[in-house]
């Protein structure tokens, strides 16, 4: 410690940012209390029962492509404090109501054999995505300033990423299968597929894909809270749970404080030591659709009317193009389509930890209004049956987790947004202000380090990791 009683930082909120910012300071040598509110650490990466005693359900994030390909992650001895990734054979399955499913496979040449026309156009733009990954992906992983390592390239990204991922379908691709693909990717963005820089969603996450895969930690999320939280111990940081904060100036004192919240919850216990134009400004913090989820226990696995997608461990269910942009369009003119876009995990096929011998547990959600109080249980249930006839019949328990729900467990899902706020254009870039350094505030001893800061929504630390080098060059310098 700096002083006698007094640490050199405190870190507020014990989510994967909160962690990671909080290890970044404590390998730096600095004297480190992580506070979180709840009983466990974890933010959106925590692993309970919620449906029958045995089978283990993600309660937010399942399937983590950020968090094995994650710069700072991949430094961290991880493993040697609980945590196993578990890679399947195929990171996505895309099935359709007709035909063979379209399977992103590792190999960027096996992936394009099920492409049928389009298989040309898919190699040619993602083989060089993927001989450039490793200098690639560090670089998207920042924020604007400091300039990248390797501009050329960013900006050759850029240049594709910047269209919309409906234009750059219908652009690259003439099969529509090959289309409903790219848009079950890109619709990770939570955004309509007209947006601008909603292509990028789709490269990026087909090159995960292709290079570190579309894990599940074993076990559950919540061994990825655990493995951080058990390195930070072997650091000597300090965590306390079940401590609420209501204001900074209740917190012991510390030469810097780093605020793994959303700007609503900055403005709630810190507004009163920043500035009224910056506080304005996090007032304006847009926030982005919500999450509808439902977990199930299955007296068996999904009986899928193609079996090549029980090798994925995740699978987007919508079809075609035309299908899944009618449903990204729906949560933002306040409605819900028909037949919503479904992001369905299968994490039991991969982890047989998961669930009892012969049993496996499903996680599916849909996006709906931010706040919304409509129940998409049933259609999100009948996309799936769509797909694996006689799944209902499967099913021994569900377990509904509502918008509401989501701001319950987590006073960041701000409306069951489970993404830190809107990734739309400029906000994408600019979180969660016009800053060049956006995790500094004019209080020069308050940071912010969660997923409303760059790069933005993910399990995969680089928030706080990047916030706490700002910390130590300013607070500590």
């Amino acid at each position: 410690m700096s002083q006698r009683g007094t640490r050199d930082a405190i870190v507020v909120g014990a989510g994967p940012n909160g962690l990671a910012a909080a290890i970044t300071l404590a390998q730096a040598g600095r004297s480190v209390l992580l506070v979180e509110a709840a009983g466990t650490v974890g933010g959106g990466t925590r692993s309970v029962e919620l449906t029958l005693p045995g089978f283990v359900h993600d309660f937010c994030s399942a399937i983590h492509p950020l968090g094995i390909a994650s710069p700072f992650f991949k430094d961290l001895p991880l493993g040697e404090h609980g945590l196993e990734w578990l890679v399947p054979d195929a990171a996505v399955a895309h099935p359709f109501d007709d035909g063979p499913a379209v399977i992103l496979r590792r190999s960027v040449d096996d992936t394009a054999q099920g492409l049928g026309r389009d298989a040309a156009a898919y190699r040619e733009t993602m083989s060089a995505l993927v001989e450039a990954a490793d200098r690639l992906l560090p670089d998207l992983l920042a924020p604007l300033w400091p300039p990248p390592r390797h501009p050329l390239l960013v900006a050759r990204f850029g240049g594709k990423a910047l269209a919309s991922a409906r234009r750059t379908a219908r652009r690259l691709f003439r099969e529509e299968r090959t289309r409903g693909f790219f848009a079950g990717l890109a619709a990770h963005s939570t955004l309509p597929l007209e947006s601008a820089f909603t292509a990028s969603f789709g490269y990026l996450f087909a090159l995960l894909g292709h290079t570190s895969g579309w894990p599940v930690a074993r076990g559950g999320s919540q061994r990825i809270a655990d493995a951080l939280a058990s390195y930070l111990r072997s650091l000597g940081g300090e965590i306390e749970t079940g401590r609420r904060v209501s204001s900074v100036d209740d917190l012991p004192p510390a030469r810097a404080v780093l605020l793994d919240l959303t700007p609503r919850q900055v403005v709630r216990i810190a507004g009163a030591r920043l500035p009224a134009r910056y506080r304005r400004s996090l007032e304006r913090y847009r926030y982005g659709p919500a999450a509808f989820k439902v977990d199930m226990a299955l007296a068996g696995p999904v009986p899928w009317k193609d079996p090549v997608c029980a090798r994925a461990a995740t699978v987007h269910l919508g079809a075609t193009l035309e299908e899944i942009s009618a449903s990204e369009r729906a949560p933002h003119a306040g409605g819900l389509a028909e037949k919503p876009y479904v992001i369905l995990a299968q994490q039991s096929l991969l982890d047989p930890t998961r669930a009892p011998a012969g049993r496996h547990t499903v996680w599916a959600y849909c996006h709906v209004p931010l706040g919304s109080t409509l129940d998409a249980s049933g259609r999100i249930e009948a996309q799936i049956e769509r797909f694996a006839p006689g799944f209902r019949e499967l099913i021994l328990a569900r377990h509904v987790t509502t918008p509401a729900d989501f701001a319950l467990h987590d006073e960041n899902y701000v409306g069951g947004d489970i993404a830190g706020g809107s990734a739309a254009f400029p906000q994408l870039f600019f979180r969660p202000t016009f800053r060049l350094v956006p995790y500094a505030t004019p209080d020069p001893r308050l940071f912010i380090c969660s997923s409303s800061t760059p790069p933005g929504a993910g399990v995969h630390g680089m928030c706080g990791h990047l916030a706490a080098r700002v910390a130590l060059a300013r607070a500590f310098r």
